[in-house]
């Protein structure tokens, strides 16, 4: 689904903007978002092609990382693994007496001790798979973005703009990694959950990571551009207010804050519910408060939908008419979320709802040009 959304959104800048040529190196750089291949608007080099191709393959991966990371939390089996070994750690379980092992380092966890005490090991695997997969998931696209960086780099078919983005692209995975272990280890000490700032964290240098490829993915690509500079700075705020939007969503998920009002429109039959500031001091509510990370969540998603659905009224252009159905769509998930009592598949879905919406957004601001 993800790679589908991608490359169509990609193969729409990839149609030709009129026929225009170009004449001279500022028309080259236009042509290709200024990654440095020399190639007019209606056809890419091979070389081009394949480096787009393949940035489109990681750029689902760290889709379905998302996703799946979404399942691994939802299901409380982040914690699951105690210990963190980057290069050795693709290897699970093998045999009755290692997994005998490994469920008792996680018993003498905070959440083993204290929540999960009475785990037998099968009880144990279904919490370990999801974990493990998530990791070694992980370690699959540091190889999907390390081989085939090697081998275009080694074939002289980067330009030095794009190959210092590319091995930006590597680096920053490697420390997504070591985030996501500092995350865990924040739920290994002393209580049973992780922090809910280093998920809110870890999440997003991943939807940074999402956006950072699929912005790459679309200077690779050529296509009809307009100098709108209005939409431009609409599409540019809105993109940074859902990823406002999507940090709130972050904080809410570490706190569980879901659960504590499943009713909608209102947060239990309240338009302002009481509890709002019932923390000291009076400014941490919106970050440690449920209650109130769930309300500022509801109301700025609401801003942002209602946002994202005015640009495509005022734009009419077709792609500023898929992000407001995506907004729609997302909203209506998010709304599903709270009334289900955040149900795993629903939330998931919220959260690849999100991406979505992100990978449209970048699409309409990609099209008004530089």
């Amino acid at each position: 689904m993800a790679e589908g959304v991608i490359r169509s959104c990609a193969n729409r800048l990839a149609k030709a903007a009129g026929g225009r040529k170009a004449t001279g190196l500022r028309d080259i750089k236009d042509a290709d978002g200024g990654l440095g291949f020399a190639h007019g608007p209606a056809r890419m080099q091979p070389a081009s092609s394949a480096i787009r191709n393949w940035l489109i393959v990681v750029a689902t991966m760290i889709f379905f990382m998302i996703v799946l990371g979404a399942f691994t939390r939802l299901t409380e089996s982040g914690l699951s693994m105690v210990e963190w070994k980057p290069i050795t750690g693709w290897l699970p379980p093998i045999g009755a007496e290692a997994w005998q092992a490994e469920l008792q380092k996680y018993l003498s966890s905070p959440q083993g001790r204290l929540v999960n005490r009475g785990f037998t090991v099968p009880e144990f695997q279904q919490i370990f798979w999801l974990e493990y997969l998530h990791r070694l998931w992980g370690r699959l696209i540091g190889l999907a973005v390390a081989l085939p960086l090697l081998w275009f780099w080694l074939r002289g078919q980067l330009t030095r703009p794009l190959q210092a983005r590319l091995f930006a692209l590597l680096v920053l995975g490697g420390l997504q990694g070591a985030l996501g272990w500092a995350m865990v280890a924040s739920g290994l000490v002393d209580r049973p959950s992780v922090s809910h700032y280093r998920l809110a964290a870890h999440l997003l240098f991943a939807v940074a990571l999402y956006a950072y490829t699929v912005w790459l993915v679309l200077g690779l690509g050529q296509g009809p551009r307009h100098d709108d500079g209005k939409t431009r700075r609409e599409s540019t705020g809105l993109i940074a207010f859902l990823l406002i939007v999507m940090t709130f969503g972050a904080l809410m998920a570490g706190l569980r804050a879901g659960n504590s009002h499943n009713t909608f429109p209102t947060m239990s039959g309240y338009w302002i519910p009481p509890g709002l500031f019932d923390l000291d001091p009076w400014w941490i509510n919106p970050f440690e408060n449920g209650t109130t990370v769930q309300f500022i969540h509801r109301w700025i998603a609401t801003l942002l939908a209602l946002g994202v659905i005015a640009m495509a009224f005022r734009v009419r252009r077709p792609e500023t008419w898929v992000a407001g159905g995506v907004a729609l769509l997302q909203f209506a998930l998010g709304a599903a979320t709270i009334v289900s009592g955040v149900v795993v598949p629903i939330a998931a879905a919220h959260q690849a709802g999100a991406i979505l919406l992100l990978t449209t957004l970048l699409v309409v601001r990609h099209r008004t040009g530089t």
